[in-house]
């Protein structure tokens, strides 16, 4: 018996769960892809899996429907792999220790992948079911969009017959979503040199920040822990002199990063001096973030003593320099939709690997020129610092359609059934819907989705009344495209 076996919709949650049993982080998506292809052999449903392990299942329309538009059900099966520290979790073996706690499944010490679980199992349960009404569909499962939208990318679009695409990965019920920024990753890579030194090494851990999705919460002013410690490496450099042996924080450009390590080597004379310095920034940064980060924890630990490498004088300026001149966070608001961020950046990758320093952040922006600008603007730092820059994962915006069928349906439909009216909203996270929207001719998009909060951290849950409620909604607005 599952966890989640007495939750309604019950066919929702049962599939949930088993999506959640299966290991099936961000190119880690064979095994999920696999199971979506065994399902549709079961249901007798015509498929399609690609190389890039997309799958597409086709389920014709029921008796009243073959004249409605074919309508494309689209979400993706990846997940962030986030956990607490100290987890022995294994996403690449170990499925999800669910619990339910009042009206919220969340998953014990990790991320719960409910962005965008939630969205397979609901597909899941309309293409089994026999007595829901609904029009000729395309349930379009892709891979990877949370590392750059990549399957979506990879994606043969031609094979699809729908003009209408109801995205399922939102986390907002009461919003309906009809546009967004686009993106992309940009990956700096500054060469560095190492000599020996001796002396004691202190690791430092930036820690306790808030986190969160780079996109839908960079409107919260949330730290970042990365700029954080670049902040403190200048800072302490102004007071104790000091070599960098380690340097690491973040998993995902695509989530602010809430933890950054480094590891200092200095005299021991010195050490005094850094915890002093160490004590007053962070009391500092608690007053500076008060009312969004004010649990930032900064922790030193002295660690060894003796010769190790550590980066020469020149290359630790440049990776100070760096960290204290890339921009990050909101760059600028939209003047036409109020409350919109309309340009962003997270630097949510560090790492000292050999031979380079190693960043990558995540860039958005509703506005192809400013997305422009701000990529370059990552690009000349990275080269007048004599490094390498290139660009991962670039999607387009979705742009606002002003006239829209399916909108202006599913608002009505909203209204019916939940006796209120929906907010329709432009977002300033990346959907892959800005790329069905380019490849499929006057395609027409909405994105909607049950509550969830604390996406993409270890903090993440589902609510389970509204996972109901937008069950009930979606068979609705699917019942209502008849003709």
């Amino acid at each position: 018996m599952g966890i989640l076996d007495n939750l309604e919709p019950k066919r929702v949650f049962y599939y949930f769960e088993e999506i959640c049993k299966i290991p099936h982080g961000s190119r880690n998506t064979k095994q999920i892809s696999d199971y979506l292809v065994s399902f549709a052999k079961e249901q007798g449903l015509k498929y399609i899996q690609d190389e890039a392990n997309n799958v597409v299942i086709f389920k014709d329309a029921t008796p009243g429907y073959e004249n409605a538009p074919t309508v494309i059900l689209q979400g993706h099966c990846d997940m962030v792999t986030e956990k607490v520290p100290g987890s022995t979790h294994d996403f690449l073996t170990d499925g999800l220790d669910l619990e339910v706690k009042g009206d919220y499944v969340s998953a014990k010490e990790t991320t719960l992948g409910g962005d965008d679980g939630i969205a397979v199992a609901y597909m899941m349960a309309i293409l089994e079911s026999k007595d829901l009404p609904h029009p000729a569909l395309e349930a379009v499962i892709t891979t990877d969009e949370e590392i750059g939208l990549l399957g979506a990318v990879a994606l043969d679009a031609s094979v699809l017959k729908g003009t209408m695409l109801i995205n399922l990965d939102s986390e907002a019920e009461g919003s309906l979503w009809v546009g967004c920024a686009g993106g992309a990753t940009a990956v700096s890579k500054i060469p560095v040199k190492y000599l020996p030194v001796e002396g004691t090494s202190v690791e430092v851990i930036i820690d306790g920040l808030k986190g969160g999705h780079s996109g839908a919460e960079i409107d919260k002013i949330r730290a970042n822990s990365n700029i954080l410690m670049g902040r403190y490496l200048h800072g302490a450099g102004l007071k104790i002199p000091f070599a960098l042996e380690q340097l690491e924080g973040g998993l995902k450009d695509n989530a602010i990063p809430r933890m950054t390590s480094a590891v200092l080597v200095l005299e021991d004379e010195d050490i005094n001096s850094l915890t002093e310095f160490t004590s007053e920034f962070e009391e500092a940064l608690r007053t500076e973030y008060s009312g969004t980060d004010e649990g930032i924890t900064i922790t030193i630990k002295t660690c060894e003593n003796g010769e190790v490498s550590v980066l020469d004088p020149a290359s630790k300026e440049k990776i100070i320099f760096f960290l204290m001149n890339i921009p990050n966070g909101i760059q600028k608001m939209s003047g036409d939709i109020a409350g919109l961020v309309e340009t962003s950046t997270n630097l949510g990758i560090l790492r000292l690997e050999e031979g380079y320093c190693v960043a990558s952040s995540s860039v958005r922006s509703s506005v192809g020129s400013a997305k422009d600008a701000l990529i370059e603007k990552h690009c000349y730092l990275t080269e007048f610092l004599g490094g390498d820059f290139s660009i991962e994962g670039a999607y387009p915006a979705w742009e606002y359609k002003k006239e829209s069928r399916l909108r202006d349906l599913m608002v009505d439909v909203y209204e019916k059934e939940l006796n209120l009216t929906p907010e329709v909203v432009v977002i300033h996270a990346g959907l892959e819907c800005g790329l069905f929207y380019e490849k499929i001719d006057g395609l027409d998009c909405v994105s909607f989705g049950p509550n969830m909060e604390n996406i993409h951290t270890t903090e993440e849950v589902l609510s389970i009344s509204s996972t109901e409620r937008m069950w009930k909604y979606l068979t609705k607005v699917l019942e209502a495209i008849k003709e």
